[in-house]
């Protein structure tokens, strides 16, 4: 997701890690917030950031983390929610890579099993790893798929 974020518009990815800019004006010396009639284009853009980042979102998830976050008034927030939601506490991420490092280990081709079927299915491990940010250097990588080869 990171990555197709950032490919779209890297200041999207900019709005989702931070936080919108919310338009502000300096009157002797005391910074508030702008009123809406003094917006000029640049508040307006960076405004419209924030809504295409939610808009983004919004499209990529599932009618089952739409309403935890629809409340949102910034993509920072839906974002900060969908990674508790996603990758939930440490506890449960540390179990998670010890799972898939435990399946990597023991990985090997199937009887009846072809090499695209096998291959698809470490690349499901090794991606799932990586998500949770365990990685092998690829030279490992190789040599774990030829080994497991008849």
């Amino acid at each position: 997701m990171t990555s197709f974020l950032q490919s779209l518009d890297y200041q999207l990815w900019h709005i989702i890690v931070n936080g919108p800019r919310m338009p502000t004006r300096t009157i002797e010396g005391v910074v508030s917030p702008k009123p809406e009639n003094e917006y000029n284009d640049i508040d307006f853009w960076m405004l419209q950031l924030n809504s295409k980042a939610k808009h983004v979102l919004f499209c990529a998830i599932g009618p089952n983390e739409f309403n935890p976050i629809s409340y949102c008034d910034s993509a920072k927030e839906m974002w900060d929610l969908l990674e508790v939601t996603y990758e939930g506490t440490n506890q449960v991420k540390e179990s998670k890579i010890s799972m898939l490092v435990h399946e990597y280990e023991l990985f090997m081709m199937h009887d009846h099993e072809s090499i695209s079927d096998m291959f698809t299915r470490f690349t499901t491990i090794i991606n799932s790893l990586k998500n949770l940010g365990k990685s092998y250097p690829n030279q490992e990588l190789v040599r774990k798929i030829l080994r497991c080869l008849p």
